[in-house]
């Protein structure tokens, strides 16, 4: 009997062995020489145009930083040894570059320093940055002159809830310190209860998304108070410190344009353990600089109730008027924030002007909801936008601030029309340190993407406000992709682009266009000011286009179609069909393309073209249209995504390219929850990899992506569109990989638990891969190196070597 026990035994644990897998894994060496290479370091122009800055970032972090301690508290996550954000990008070297004979002059540094934040001042004479110690977060200020750095004694930023900016003045910042004489923080480890943690609602109604990293305890909420609670304060360059009032949970500190006043938001009590800080009750109020209150603006308490895509009742956006001494401007709603009430005017934007004694004024009226507002930087210009979610039409309008009359149309169009956009206009910095949009006469400059049917083209022109002319200055030119990063002067004669081509790697260029002046003489040469070389010539080789194609019911159609080097002509690789689906309400711009074929092939993270140095082809970027009305347009998900996925299979493979026996397909987020649904309602496919993804919508029933109807009034569609509710019809091989700490809105980690179980409850072939430590994205060395050995091995095993299908891989459909 002891012995028939004991066989049980082993037969019950040994799937569960299977599983122990050991140390981190690398992909094949070829993959790990790309993946390795110098990253190019990240630019930034001075506002004074006379210097950049050339940030070189650690491209991967260790798996012993993300190891650091983690608090994830309403909606935040924290490093208590920091009382900084868990997990922070940073630089490990800045470098200042002259503009005119192309000089360089490294800044120094304390050595492993992991700069944050860095922030040019108006003037450029300073670089304001954070830089993360094991206690702390310092302040340091680079004068640029010099390339020296100094550190700013006894001020500590918590940039776990704050950060700094700087004053007017262009001489001190304003920031958010860790209070100096703050107690102990309360316990985060081996915690024993002394109370339940408890909610209630009475009555109310309203959207409860599936946030991630709330609240859950008492002890979660004075955690989140200790380390949200900043001291504000007045740090000039020279290491002066003025605090400004008691501390207090910051939300805002935003200083005016005189320097004498704060927009402050700081963070109250209750809190909520079903939603965000954002959310929390809040008290707005500008003070003066010694931290006394001049006027309250608003007192909002816990959002809890707002509809889907709905905004708080009362005053909200708040913000300063660049170009005046100390105007504050805000947005309130006139159809109680419900976009399902009906309403005239859905906003009205009021404004009121120091001392404030008087009665705020209104400016306009916003027929649909209020999107944002940009400032010009003279006569009273104020460009505004307004979003129709019935019709998914965005508007641009300017007006007066000083003396408002009718707005001014400037553009309407559909938030998905990427050949019409306009471009945004082109700012500049104010001595005061706030950015408007640069006018010239009456003239202000945009910038934008330059879709097109070939694609991307980027351009930099011009728009006369009075006649709404327009006039090209630049636009990227064909065999190459060049887009605008500043402008030099105020007339556009000279800007600075950043160039790349299928051969050259992105690098700066100063251009000079003389037919703008009207007594143009000999015009200056192109100047280059980086000389970034290519780091990974190996990878050359690959080859890319453009492919458009049609949909059975007529919708255009793209890819952009990978081989891999040394490709020959015509023969058939197993291929990877990698997409991300997007609802639109019409054909026509569902049809657009978008990216370019002309840019220079980068490789790195966990990206799906490494695929292409282990023989594979790729189909990248497949459109995947959900094409109809706003409100219904999900119901007929499940048709539009297999008939996408079909039309482009059907195109590689009439190219000779792709063999239609050896495809695989994989996505991201909600890529991951189409690849499993392509996987359970088609067979183009032999594999799948689904990466962070939700399968089982019901655990998201206040909507998803674009989708306003919620699980009760539309349960049907719910079910439909879940892969969890047909696991039993996925019979090729699913690889799923989700990092145990994501943090993105509706992807929780158990999606992908509960549909692995389901899929091995059914007999179904998968493999999970959960990532510590890592959120939606994946950052650490380690994940990244093993992510891409389990792509590779997955597909090497079931796409590129695949069996011939049998015939029970399609008995389930």
């Amino acid at each position: 009997m002891k012995t028939k026990i004991l066989l049980l035994l082993v037969a019950f644990v040994l799937p569960v062995n299977l599983f122990a897998q050991g140390s981190y894994k690398q992909p094949p060496k070829d993959i790990m020489d790309v993946l390795n290479a110098p990253a190019t370091p990240a630019t930034s122009v001075s506002p004074a145009k006379d210097k950049i800055a050339l940030l070189e970032p650690l491209r991967y972090p260790p798996i012993s930083e993300l190891s650091q301690p983690m608090l994830r508290l309403a909606g935040l996550r924290i490093n208590p040894n920091t009382n900084g954000a868990h997990r922070q990008p940073y630089f490990v070297k800045v470098t200042l570059k002259n503009i005119a004979d192309g000089k360089e002059m490294p800044v120094q540094l304390p050595n492993g320093a992991q700069i944050i934040s860095p922030t040019w001042s108006a003037d450029g004479k300073y670089i304001a940055a954070g830089n993360i110690t094991p206690s702390g977060v310092e302040m340091w200020i680079i004068e640029t002159a010099s390339g020296k750095a100094k550190l700013i004694k006894n001020a500590k930023v918590n940039t776990a809830f704050g950060g700094f900016s700087w004053m007017p003045d262009q001489k001190s910042l304003i920031a958010n310190l860790v209070p100096a004489k703050r107690a102990a923080a309360p316990a985060y480890q081996n915690l024993t209860p002394t109370e339940p943690s408890i909610q209630e609602t009475v009555g109310k109604t309203g959207a409860v998304q599936t946030f991630q990293d709330l609240l859950k305890s008492p002890n979660d909420e004075n955690l989140f108070e200790y380390y949200a609670t900043s001291q504000m304060a007045i740090v000039s360059v020279d290491g002066k410190i003025k605090e400004i009032g008691a501390p207090a949970m910051f939300d805002t500190a935003d200083i005016a344009p005189d320097g004498n006043h704060i927009l402050v938001s700081r963070v109250q009590r209750p809190f909520s353990y079903l939603f965000p800080y954002s959310r929390f009750p809040k008290e707005v109020e500008i003070w003066d600089t010694s931290g006394k209150m001049i006027y309250k603006v608003a007192s909002s308490k816990l959002q809890d109730n707002l509809p889907v895509q709905g905004v708080p009742v009362g005053r909200r956006s708040f913000g300063w008027i660049p170009t005046e001494a100390a105007t504050l401007i805000w947005a309130e709603a006139l159809d109680e924030g419900n976009p399902k009430n009906k309403a005239e005017n859905r906003d009205k934007l009021m404004k009121l002007a120091a001392p404030f004694s008087g009665e705020p004024t209104e400016l306009v009226k916003v027929q649909q909801r209020f999107q944002g507002r940009a400032f010009g930087e003279k006569d009273g210009l104020m460009l505004f936008y307004d979003y129709d979610r019935d019709k998914q039409r965005r508007r641009i309008f300017s007006i007066d601030y000083r003396n408002p009359g009718a707005p001014k149309l400037i553009s309407d169009l559909n938030v998905n029309d990427r050949y019409g956009d306009i471009g945004q206009p082109v700012t500049k910095r104010l001595p005061n340190g706030f950015s408007v949009i640069l006018q010239n006469g009456d003239e202000i400059f945009l910038t934008g993407s330059g879709a097109s049917s070939e694609g991307d083209r980027p351009f930099l022109r011009k728009m006369n406000l009075k006649d709404l002319k327009t006039t090209e200055i630049f636009r990227s030119e064909n065999g190459v992709y060049e887009s605008f990063v500043a402008l030099m002067d105020n007339n556009g004669t000279q800007i600075i682009t950043r160039r790349e081509s299928l051969a050259e790697p992105p690098n700066l260029i100063v251009r000079s266009f003389c037919s703008n002046l009207p007594n143009a003489g000999a015009c200056p040469p192109e100047i280059q000011i980086t000389k970034f070389t290519d780091s990974t010539p190996q990878i050359r080789g690959i080859k890319k286009q453009l492919v458009k194609y049609k949909r059975a019911d007529g919708v255009d159609l793209s890819f952009t179609l990978y081989t891999p080097p040394n490709y020959k002509e015509g023969t058939r690789l197993p291929t990877i069909f990698w997409a991300y689906p997007l609802e639109y309400t019409d054909a026509s711009t569902a049809g657009q393309v978008s990216g370019s074929t002309n840019r220079f092939t980068n490789i790195g993270g966990y990206s799906h073209l490494f695929f292409l140095l282990n023989g594979y082809a790729v189909l990248d970027d497949v459109t995947i249209p959900i094409v109809g009305d706003p409100l219904t347009v999900n119901d007929t998900f499940i048709k539009q995504l297999t008939d996408s996925a079909q039309a482009a299979i059907d195109k590689a493979t009439e190219m000779g390219v792709t063999d239609p026996e050896r495809v695989g397909v994989g996505g991201h987020s909600y890529g991951a929850f189409m690849t499993a649904n392509l996987l359970a309602h088609s067979d183009m496919f032999r594999a799948g990899i689904a990466r962070s993804g939700a399968y089982n919508r019901t655990l998201t029933p206040f909507g998803f992506q674009s989708e306003r109807r919620t699980f009760w009034e539309a349960p049907e569609l719910y079910a439909k569109v879940s892969p969890f509710f047909v696991a039993n019809k996925i019979n090729e091989p699913l690889l799923m990989i989700h990092g145990e700490a994501d943090n993105n809105q509706g992807t929780f980690p158990i999606q992908s638990e509960r549909l692995f179980a389901a899929l091995q409850g059914n007999g179904g072939t998968a493999r999970l891969v959960m990532l510590p430590l890592e959120s939606h994205g994946y950052s650490a060395k380690e994940s990244i190196e093993h992510v891409l050995y389990e792509q590779i091995n997955w597909f090497d095993k079931y796409v590129k070597n695949a069996q011939p299908r049998n015939k029970n891989q399609t008995a389930n459909r």
